[in-house]
Parts: C-alpha cells; sequence; structure tokens
C-alpha cells in the first residue's frame, strides 16, 4: 500500500460516517456499547470537533481520528477521543499522519493542547506518544472509563495515561528532544526499576535517583486476550510503581523497548521544570 495515495481530510457524507462507525465496532468489538454515533460524527464538525479520515484511491476509509474542542479555564483546547487504523493499513504512518492532520485543524481554531488517554501497559502507543509525538504526561487516571465491553479490553480496568501535545512546532521539538536525550543516557535506561520493593528501599533515602524505570510487557494486547490473570496482576505493578513516581516529583520523559528481555521501560525522571498541562484535563 503506497502512503502517498492516501489522503486525510473531514468525514464529508453520511456513507463515510457509516464506514466510520462501522470501523469503530470492527476495532473495538461489535458489543462495544461506547461508539461515537453517525450523528455526533456530523455534528461535532459544526462547533470545533475534528472527525477525519485516511481514504485509499477508491474512497474506502483506512482509518480515522475524532475529537472534541472546547474550553479548559479560559483557554481553548482539544480533546482526541478515538483513532483507528484497519489491520492491513497499519504500520504505514497513518496513525501519526491523522494525529498531524488534527493537530493543524484544531490549531487554526485557536487550541493551545491537545489532550487523549493511552493504556499505559501498550508500549507501541508509548513509544509513539513520548518518542516520536514529543507529548507530556498529564495525570495517571485509574480505571478512567470502568469495566468496558470492549474485547480490547479483556475486562481488566482501564487505567489510562491522560497526555497533552502541544498544537505549537517548537513545544512539540523540545518534548521530543527531551525523550532523545533521555534515551541515549546509559543511567536511564539502566536506572532502578520501580517496584514495591525498590521503593520500600527508597521510602527513607535522603536522595532519590535522577531517573527510574516503570516496567511493563512488551505485548499486553495477548494478555488481555490470553492471560487476563496476568495483566491484572501488570496492571496493578504499573499503577503501584507510577502512582509512587508522580507522587516522588517523576514524569515520564521517555519510553524504551529493550527487545533482549521482552520489556518496556517508561524513563521517569525527577522534574525540573512544570509540566506543559497542569492540573486535572
Amino acid at each position: 500500500m503506497d502512503p502517498s495515495t492516501i489522503e486525510i481530510r473531514p468525514l464529508a457524507t453520511h456513507a463515510e460516517r457509516q464506514a466510520c462507525f462501522d470501523l469503530q465496532r470492527a476495532t473495538w468489538g461489535e458489543s462495544f456499547s461506547d461508539v461515537v454515533p453517525v450523528s455526533i460524527l456530523k455534528v461535532c464538525q459544526r462547533i470545533g470537533g475534528v472527525a477525519a479520515g485516511a481514504f485509499s484511491p477508491d474512497g474506502e476509509l483506512l482509518g480515522f481520528v475524532f475529537g472534541l474542542t472546547g474550553v479548559e479555564r479560559g483557554r481553548v483546547v482539544h480533546w482526541s477521543d478515538m483513532l483507528a487504523v484497519r489491520p492491513e493499513a497499519r504500520n504505514i504512518g497513518l496513525g501519526r499522519r491523522l494525529k498531524e492532520y488534527q493537530r493543524h485543524a484544531v490549531r487554526e481554531l485557536g487550541a493551545s493542547v491537545i489532550y487523549w488517554t493511552f493504556d499505559p501497559l501498550v508500549a507501541r502507543n508509548a513509544h509513539l506518544n513520548f518518542n516520536r509525538l514529543g507529548v507530556r504526561l498529564a495525570e495517571y487516571v485509574e480505571d478512567m472509563y470502568g469495566l468496558t465491553d470492549s474485547v480490547l479490553h479483556g475486562g481488566v480496568a482501564t487505567d489510562r495515561l491522560v497526555v497533552a501535545w502541544p498544537t505549537r512546532d517548537d513545544e512539540i521539538d523540545a518534548g521530543i528532544a527531551e525523550a532523545e536525550r533521555t534515551l541515549d543516557s546509559a543511567d536511564c535506561r539502566q536506572s532502578p526499576i520501580a517496584t514495591p520493593e525498590w521503593i520500600a528501599g527508597a521510602a527513607g533515602a535522603a536522595i532519590l535517583p535522577h531517573c527510574i524505570r516503570v516496567e511493563i510487557p512488551s505485548n499486553a494486547e495477548a494478555l488481555f486476550f490470553d492471560a487476563p490473570h496476568e495483566a491484572v496482576s501488570w496492571r496493578q505493578s504499573v499503577r503501584f510503581g507510577m502512582q509512587w513516581g508522580l507522587n516522588a516529583d517523576y514524569t515520564i520523559s521517555a519510553f524504551f523497548i529493550d527487545d533482549q528481555v521482552e520489556r518496556g521501560y517508561y524513563l521517569m525522571t525527577r522534574q525540573t521544570r512544570p509540566p506543559m498541562a497542569n492540573g486535572r484535563p
């Protein structure tokens, strides 16, 4: 599939919005009840929302992005609620292109930041968000959406990271540069893993390390399907380590995948500047 032939543009017809509805069901499961209806896909476009698709030359919808624009403490912001790409069109950069289209669209409206959530257990999304897009961590939320009926969630609590993506290029460049510096640091890549045992030992330490790691499996999506009890254990472990790190003034600077041990690691560094998004988004 030639990516240069794929067009990113707003959903323009009822048939295209219906195709988006169908793609949601194909992605999250036929029983998934939290789909965005066709009517909302249409109405959101009239008030600054984004409902855009990636279309093949013959008009097939290969992926979409959906989000809502609003006001947070007097400033225009955007919440990116859904993004999906068909399996046959993945790994050619469509997800990133859809995000970039969304960013430029809401920047024209005056939005300064885009928020979204992702599952902290999913390594590929962590890599894309922190290392490639240059997002900043805004918040860790326990069981944000409750237990859902999506086959993708495996009946596991839906803990989520809320991330903030600036619409200005220079702020994104700064985030990506920070991720690259952190990944280049051997000290960060080999820093302590925030396990309950290590945290108990660090509780009385006078000085905490500059960097810590929070470990996740390399393929959590398979665990949701095949080993939900193991996924629950990982959920609890990551929640504990991440929340401790945030309470100790660490934030996520990058994400590192170690293929040799089939693990991913959030590289969390002590904050030397305030995060881009303050407070609850």
